[in-house]
């Protein structure tokens, strides 16, 4: 699916899902829900998910054998597509390229390619089937934006144990808690031949991301009169999803551990954030305290999940919408759609780059488009709709997922009547020295108000360190006033 030699629109179809999309997860629960005990809320989603759901029947083992034979080890199609414009997976990038030291900013292994072509305003029609909603939305409503679209390179990595990881994720992965949860694993992608929505976000949620991250990044929220602060922070990952040798039962019902410490501004440094991010959030809600520096005391947040705002976002972003999607998926109604060939962020190692001006990056209405690299991938299509009873700005999203990484590229973001509001996107690159591909850069369109935010900028600060001496202590409310002082 690329462009025709005599300059026709290409086709486009959706590939069926494996299996028949299973009847409706859980029904939606009574109105007026959201006035309801936090523990009266949780059982009761627990009960009508015992009630209505089957029992999540686990794959054969010669489907998941398919995972060393027409698949990749994490559930992709090995072969290319037929029209030879996505190549078959090779192994990614699973070695650094030559030259390359752990601290560098990553080089671009892919910086000889030329764009293949442009997709912008005046040709738009000619590429609608291969965009999301939200990119078509994009380039009407900023004609002086453009993607640049480049040959696909297939670079998706992970170390050899989350294959192995995965494929016994394929026996013996289930979900628990009405699809609110997933157990029997304790590392790699928990369902790589998805069978229905939950299956296909909880793959996202749990993918491979390494096993600790230091990190200093910036984020900004650019108003429509182009004006913006950057927030530096110094933040820190601890996962014990997928760490080596942790078993099911060590897991303690615990994905990671997240911690940030404001840097920049002067008049907010020193205020801090920890979060331990538990797996089933419905059984469990998330922990997490925050460091006032002005109070010069840690609170417990009674809430950071869901629909609330994150903060120095402008209002902008929820708090579910960091790394696309996180948290518990119960306000939502699953679909898996199948899979497509779309125009997407892939290799974005032009953005990444050391040096580059934050402010050559952050345009006055978009992100600098000359600075972006967008490819043709087969990506799943997950659509979710807002449950009866439930609040969120969002009434439907459809994320767009890789099927090399399980990585969410792309969410169309919809208003309770249906109509489109917001675009996210992430651009990934391969951490090589992992290896590891994740997003360098997330971005978040608000059409109605003509602004947008970002976060992950990093190209002044010191690269991510995967080997940061990290333990499960640094992050408690202790540690974290500790560090506020």
């Amino acid at each position: 699916m690329t462009r025709r030699q005599d300059g026709s629109s290409p086709s486009v179809s959706i590939t069926p899902t494996p299996a028949a999309e299973r009847a409706r997860q859980a029904v939606a629960p009574a109105a007026g829900c959201r006035e309801e005990s936090v523990v009266l809320r949780k059982l009761s989603l627990l009960l009508l998910a015992a009630m209505t759901l089957p029992a999540q029947a686990k794959i054969d083992a010669a489907q998941a054998a398919r995972l060393n034979q027409d698949l990749t080890p994490l559930g992709g199609e090995r072969a290319g597509n037929a029209a030879g414009s996505i190549p078959s997976w090779q192994g990614g990038l699973a070695q650094p390229p030559a030259g390359y030291r752990p601290g560098m900013h990553h080089p671009d292994p892919y910086a000889a390619d030329a764009p293949l072509y442009r997709v912008e305003a005046t040709n738009l029609e000619q590429y609608r089937p291969l965009l999301s909603a939200g990119h078509q939305a994009l380039l009407t409503r900023h004609p002086e934006y453009f993607l640049r679209v480049y040959p696909s390179r297939r670079s998706a990595a992970a170390p050899q144990r989350i294959y192995d990881a995965t494929r016994f994720n394929a026996l013996n992965a289930e979900l628990i808690s009405g699809g609110n949860g997933v157990a029997g694993v304790a590392a790699g992608v928990p369902f790589p031949l998805p069978e229905n929505g939950q299956q296909a976000i909880w793959n996202h949620i749990m993918r491979y991301r390494g096993e600790q991250i230091r990190m200093h990044t910036n984020q900004a929220a650019v108003l429509a009169n182009g004006g913006y602060n950057l927030l530096k922070l110094d933040r820190a990952v601890y996962f014990l999803y997928g760490r080596a040798g942790v078993s099911p039962q060590e897991l303690d019902n615990t994905l990671f551990y997240y911690k940030y410490k404001v840097v920049a501004p002067a008049k907010l440094s020193g205020s801090a954030l920890v979060v331990q991010e538990t797996l089933d959030q419905v059984l469990a809600i998330r922990k997490a305290w925050r460091f006032n520096r002005g109070e010069r005391r840690v609170r417990r947040l009674p809430m950071l999940a869901y629909d609330s705002l994150q903060p120095d976002t402008n209002g902008m972003a929820t708090a579910d919408m960091v790394d696309s999607y996180n948290g518990a998926p119960d306000r939502y109604q699953w679909t898996l759609l199948g899979k497509r060939e779309m125009l997407l962020p892939y290799n974005s190692y032009a953005v990444h780059q050391q040096g580059i001006p934050y402010d050559s990056i952050l345009q006055r209405s978009t992100v600098n488009p000359a600075l972006l690299r967008y490819e043709l991938h087969r990506v799943w299509l997950v659509e979710a709709e807002l449950r009866k009873g439930f609040g969120h700005p969002y009434g439907k999203r459809r994320f767009y997922l890789d099927e090399d990484s399980w990585q969410i590229l792309a969410v169309d973001l919809y208003d309770k009547r249906g109509e489109l509001i917001g675009l996210q996107e992430s651009h990934p690159i391969s951490y090589y020295e992992v290896p590891m591909f994740g997003s360098t850069l997330e971005t978040l369109y608000d059409f109605a108000g003509g602004r947008y935010f970002v976060d992950g900028l990093d190209n002044n600060e010191p690269m991510y360190d995967f080997a940061a001496d990290l333990s499960p202590r640094d992050f408690t409310p202790q540690a974290l006033r500790r560090a506020g002082n």
